[in-house]
């Protein structure tokens, strides 16, 4: 199964859905790269690039710098790509998180395709649903939140993430919110997105686990790993990071080792693919830990992690970045989420899901063809 040809589309979308106090005065559009690989079998690999601020970077990356490791390659040769692109990242391209995991996804893709398995199945079936928790983006009031939580629990949804937008009094008073109006039964979650001191995070944290919050992530900067440490040795309520840990599966293992994390976060997009997101599950995993899945903001790759949770055992829930439909991009599926708030993995080959190729030519700016 040689790859013999490597297409990207830049697609440009035009909407910034992000706040100021995240996206900052440049213009963050939300626009995507998408990737497809294909063999000599003629069998296809689909997978997206995020490309917010940065959609011709993420294009040069993969054309000048990713495709000549791909093409004429065995599309089988997925650890040997996996680790040859390690190197480059280290010596040459300094890679931004987001950029090899695509390329390693679409492999995937192609090789669970060419054994007609859908690809958790390829992978090693654990189980074929998980509940999903809305993830919510940043608000300006608690009844924001509020409102929205209760939209999704008459979904069928029976757990909630909350972004708060800072300070932290104002998240004490959301988390409190959220904790009254969904009652006890309701799964809550809060991320308040690298923005707390120690104190702020130790005084929301207590009061999270008052309000029998499920966990508490990311409140530190990535490479805070003292502050993490010591917050996750005052408090009981699990601590959850490495979402956007730069290093991969091997500064995963730093905070594991330090102590530095109770619950190990990773996807497909920002942990350099299926492969790397596997190796930071079964890392956890040996460490008697959890890897919640991140989302991607990206339909297709969402299904590839949603394939990932269902080979491992050590995922408790799906994330969906709502309002969900806006995300999809380019996916022409719906989210296979049923009426109880449960997601079910496709069982189609491959990822199991049809990509909107019309939206893709209306959308792209750049459209880019390689070939043996």
């Amino acid at each position: 199964m040689k790859v013999v040809k490597f297409e990207l589309w830049e697609c440009v979308r035009n909407e910034n859905v992000f706040d100021a106090a995240r996206s900052g005065s440049a213009p963050m559009p939300w626009d995507v790269v998408v990737l497809r690989l294909t063999a000599d079998n003629g069998v296809s690999g689909v997978a997206t690039a995020c490309a917010a601020r940065s959609g011709r970077i993420t294009m040069d990356y993969l054309k000048e710098i990713c495709a000549p490791v791909v093409l004429g390659r065995d599309a089988t040769e997925r650890e040997a790509i996996w680790q040859e692109f390690r190197t480059i990242d280290r010596h040459i391209a300094f890679f931004p998180n987001f950029i090899t995991g695509p390329i390693d996804v679409a492999l995937w893709d192609i090789a669970a395709k060419s054994a007609n398995l859908p690809l958790f199945r390829y992978l090693g079936a654990c189980r074929t649903s998980l509940p999903v928790y809305a993830s919510s983006l940043w608000k300006n009031t608690p009844a924001d939140y509020v409102v929205e939580a209760k939209q999704y629990a008459t979904r069928g949804f029976k757990a909630y993430k909350a972004h708060p937008p800072g300070p932290w009094r104002l998240d004490i008073e959301i988390h409190r919110a959220l904790r009254e109006e969904l009652g006890a039964a309701h799964v809550l979650m809060t991320d308040p997105v690298a923005d707390y001191t120690l104190e702020a995070a130790i005084r929301v944290g207590r009061d999270l686990e008052k309000l029998d919050f499920h966990w508490f992530e990311e409140p530190f900067r990535d490479l805070e790993f003292s502050k993490y440490a010591e917050l996750c040795r005052v408090l009981d309520i699990p601590v959850a990071a490495t979402e956007a840990l730069s290093g991969g599966i091997h500064s995963v293992a730093q905070v594991i080792a330090l102590r530095a994390a109770d619950i190990v976060r990773a996807d497909v997009s920002w942990k350099q693919g299926v492969t790397g997101t596997l190796k930071a599950a079964r890392l956890a995993e040996a460490n008697g830990m959890q890897c919640e899945i991140h989302c991607t903001t990206m339909g297709p790759m969402d299904i590839a992690n949603l394939h990932v949770s269902c080979a491992i055992c050590n995922c408790e829930y799906f994330e969906l970045l709502v309002p969900e439909d806006f995300f999809r991009f380019p996916m022409k599926d719906p989210y296979p989420i049923d009426t109880e708030g449960i997601i079910h993995v496709p069982e189609k080959p491959g990822l199991g899901v049809e990509i909107d190729w019309e939206a893709v030519e209306n959308t792209c700016r750049q459209h880019v063809k390689l070939e043996l």
